[in-house]
């Protein structure tokens, strides 16, 4: 053989193709296998710090309000002033602080009684994983939610993805909902690239690795562009700051982001046929000048689609029409109002 010396011994000067080839894979293996051990140690780092990070936040940011069990969820919410309930529900990415830090809580509620929910995985609400939180399904926890505390009509305002539970909440549960205001909504399906890039987190597996390790982080360097895309083109108010941002970047909330980014567009291909029907006085309004959600596409086809509707769009005002402009939303609140005891009075 070939691999024999003279003696009979193997040749180890020369030693088969094989043998050549085994060894060069070992030695080609161990840089990969050292890299994955490298990167599955930075990623046990980031979750670590991450979920560190997400326990700070929780216990800086104490619960504002009071708790009830609802179908499975430990819901979350607060109630301020007396008089015509208004129930107030927030956008995705967002929880009560959001309503709270724009001034629209202490407005609305120096002749209402406002309800405020963190919904379902936001702020201190949890989101349980055996079902998908579509806005019905949402909207049929919050009619839940509202009759466990006695309330048995409301007005609803919805703000972003809050205005699509509050739709899906009119058109379920009419005779819950006395009036809208639905405020930076999307109410037409349409075709949306940045819905589904930010989604990857609702992912099983993967997703959970991402929303544990990478997305926190990232969330917090890409923070400053998204205030600037949300509220633009108005600055972003100082008082945004009692906004507690790092509730938003925990991994649990981020999940409910991304779950919602991906039903967005199901949300209102599954609602924008029956809007014609809804009969409660509606009051629309919108930063005139969104840059999320366009206002041409969304708000005026919105009042076109709703015979009793009006609609307000707020000069200058972005997608945060209710933080850079409270009194305007307020305004829209006041005239809904105003709408309901004109039909009251008419019998």
């Amino acid at each position: 053989m070939d691999f024999m010396n003279r003696h009979g011994a193997p040749d180890c000067h020369n030693p088969p193709a094989d043998i050549v080839s085994n060894r060069r894979a070992r030695r080609a293996s161990h840089p990969r296998t050292a890299s994955l051990i490298a990167a599955a140690g930075v990623l046990t780092a980031a979750a670590l710090m991450n979920h560190h990070f997400a326990k700070r936040a929780e216990r800086r940011n104490p619960p504002l309000g009071r708790f009830d069990e609802v179908e499975g969820v430990r819901l979350h919410y607060i109630e301020r002033g007396e008089g015509p309930a208004i129930v107030l529900l927030h956008g995705n990415g967002s929880m009560i602080e959001d309503f709270t830090s724009s001034g629209l809580v202490d407005l609305a509620a120096r002749s209402h009684r406002v309800i405020v929910f963190d919904r379902p995985g936001y702020g201190h609400s949890t989101r349980p994983r055996d079902r998908i939180w579509s806005a019905g399904k949402q909207a049929d926890l919050i009619h839940a939610a509202l009759a466990r505390i006695g309330v048995s009509r409301a007005a609803i305002l919805g703000h972003s993805w809050g205005a699509s539970v509050a739709l899906a909440l009119a058109i379920r549960r009419p005779q819950t909902v006395c009036g809208l205001v639905l405020a930076s909504g999307y109410y037409f399906p349409s075709a949306r690239v940045d819905f589904a890039l930010v989604s990857g987190p609702a992912m099983p597996l993967l997703g959970d690795i991402v929303r544990y390790t990478v997305a926190p982080i990232a969330g917090r360097l890409l923070w400053p562009l998204l205030m600037r895309k949300i509220f633009g083109p108005a600055p972003v108010p100082t008082k945004f700051r009692h906004f507690p941002k790092e509730m938003a970047l925990r991994p649990s909330q981020i999940r409910a982001e991304a779950a919602e980014s991906a039903l967005l567009i199901p949300a209102a291909a599954a609602t924008f046929r029956d809007y014609a029907a809804l009969r409660m006085p509606v009051v629309i309004v919108a930063g005139a000048e969104d840059r999320l959600i366009n206002p041409a596409g969304q708000s005026r086809r919105l009042r076109r689609a709703i015979l009793q509707s009006t609609l307000r769009l707020v000069p200058g005002a972005g997608h945060m029409v209710h933080q850079t402009a409270p009194d305007a939303v307020m305004s829209a609140i006041e005239e809904m109002f105003s709408r309901v005891d004109a039909r009251g009075s008419q019998g």
